[in-house]
């Protein structure tokens, strides 16, 4: 038995994945930019439908007028050289010449028989040229050799008669529509005119977009930036949504800090009283143990109110993050680390000093807990502030690296714990560098161990 053949592809299918390919090349080649794919809508239709007249205009109208003028010019022409045959006693043509000038408006001319010139070169666009000789061709019925690329405003016909050659000079305006390009001319201006308004246009549009997306990522980056919704409607809905959204976070975050002031007052007024109980208690030797835990309780009561406050009610400032960096790498080197650093790029930065400040000392701090060699690296261009920091530590499995940054989650080496123990260590460090609009990775370090690394937007 033979093996059943799979059914042959529906015929369909081919045109099918010929459309979608096209459509993926053409979505590649459109631009990104709502401002310039509003102005392609605007545009493309007034460039095709301005293609579509000029086409139809040169085809039907243009080729028809000049075809038409170019026979009657030829008419004219034929009927000078029947003239000239039927009448023999005015061999001088002086009377045909004044006839032509006065009546046909066309300069006649007889000189003696000769050989006609040498045909010139066709022109290769000239409607004119080819019209012309066809019309003479179909009514002159003699030998003849034409001139239109001599002079620009005139044209010379030269006729092969009986016994002479007739000359006729006409103006380029009887056999031709020149106005044609009077007309191309006024449907450019008139697009490029309609153009001009619709990049103002579209640019009045756009700018209210614009400000409400600078509004929003700086509010996502902490920043309070000024904004009043603008524009059209529907952006200012959306603007407005943004705002009220805005209030909404800002009355939350303020309820928040009130909630945990409270919380924060009552506790240490608690650890206070502890304190005194023990200062009352006196020496012995159980002093010293409580003393541990109270100091450990009151560590931990810093550590849980930092990360649930944050530092959004920090106002931004522009620091030295060489300094920061410096400080940092000197603090581990007291510790008994070797530490080194290296900076390349501009070493100031616009952030929240005291929380940038946090942030990095937790991970330097997490790097000199469980390593005994720190490199520090940092890079600031014009977009970003980026810095690796390098330990040889253990590290921390690939698979667990995004369970390191749980708040309270302890890993089975303790490497995301901080120094009271509470595991908010590197959740805390990616809290405040989100705050900023950016954020910390976990990577295989150079020196064996772990690379934490911090990315903000300057």
């Amino acid at each position: 038995m033979t093996a059943p053949t799979a059914p042959a592809p529906p015929t369909y299918a081919w045109p099918r994945r010929t459309w979608r390919r096209f459509a993926l090349w053409l979505r590649g080649k459109m631009p990104k930019g709502l401002f310039a794919r509003s102005l392609l809508i605007v545009v493309l239709p007034m460039v095709l439908l301005q293609s579509l007249v000029a086409y139809v205009f040169m085809e039907r109208h243009w080729q028809r007028v000049t075809h038409r003028l170019s026979a009657a010019l030829a008419q004219d022409v034929a009927a000078l050289a029947d003239i000239y045959d039927a009448f023999p006693s005015d061999r001088r043509g002086d009377i045909l010449s004044r006839v032509a000038v006065e009546r046909l408006l066309i300069d006649v001319r007889f000189a003696p028989k000769a050989a006609l010139p040498p045909a010139l070169p066709k022109p290769f666009f000239s409607l004119l040229d080819r019209a012309l000789s066809e019309e003479l061709r179909k009514r002159v019925g003699r030998p003849f050799w034409l001139d239109t690329i001599g002079n620009s405003n005139l044209i010379e016909i030269r006729v092969q008669l009986a016994d002479a050659q007739m000359r006729v000079t006409a103006h380029r305006s009887q056999a031709y529509a020149s106005n044609s390009s009077i007309f191309l001319m006024w449907m450019v201006g008139t697009a490029l005119v309609l153009i001009a308004v619709a990049v103002l246009f579209l640019r009045n549009q756009i700018r209210p977009i614009r400000r409400l997306a600078v509004a929003a990522e700086a509010f996502g980056k902490g920043r309070d930036v000024a904004y009043r919704p603008s524009g059209a409607r529907e952006v200012r809905q959306a603007g407005l949504a943004f705002v009220e959204m805005k209030r909404r976070v800002e009355r939350a975050r303020a309820q928040r800090m009130a909630m945990l002031n409270g919380v924060s007052h009552d506790l240490r007024t608690v650890l206070t009283r502890f304190r005194l109980s023990l200062a009352l208690i006196g020496e012995g030797p159980e002093h010293e143990a409580l003393k541990r835990d109270v100091a450990e309780m009151e560590r931990m009561l810093e550590s849980y109110l930092a990360f649930a406050r944050g530092d959004g009610e920090e106002a931004e400032a522009s620091v030295d993050i060489r300094a920061i960096l410096t400080d940092l790498a000197a603090s581990a080197e007291r510790a008994g680390r070797a530490a080194q650093l290296a900076y390349a790029g501009e070493p100031t930065a616009t952030v929240r000093p005291d929380a940038l400040r946090r942030c990095l000392g937790n991970l330097v701090a997490n790097a000199q807990r469980y390593g005994q060699r720190i490199e520090i690296s940092a890079t600031r261009d014009a977009a970003r502030l980026t810095v690796h920091i390098d330990d040889d530590g253990p590290g921390i499995p690939a698979e667990r690296r995004d369970d390191a940054f749980k708040p309270f989650h302890r890993l089975d080496e303790g490497r995301n714990q901080d120094e009271a123990g509470t595991g908010l260590g590197l959740a805390i460090a990616r809290d405040i560098a989100r705050a900023h609009g950016g954020d910390v990775t976990l990577t295989d370090s150079p020196l064996g161990g772990l690379r934490a690394s911090v990315a903000i937007p300057v």
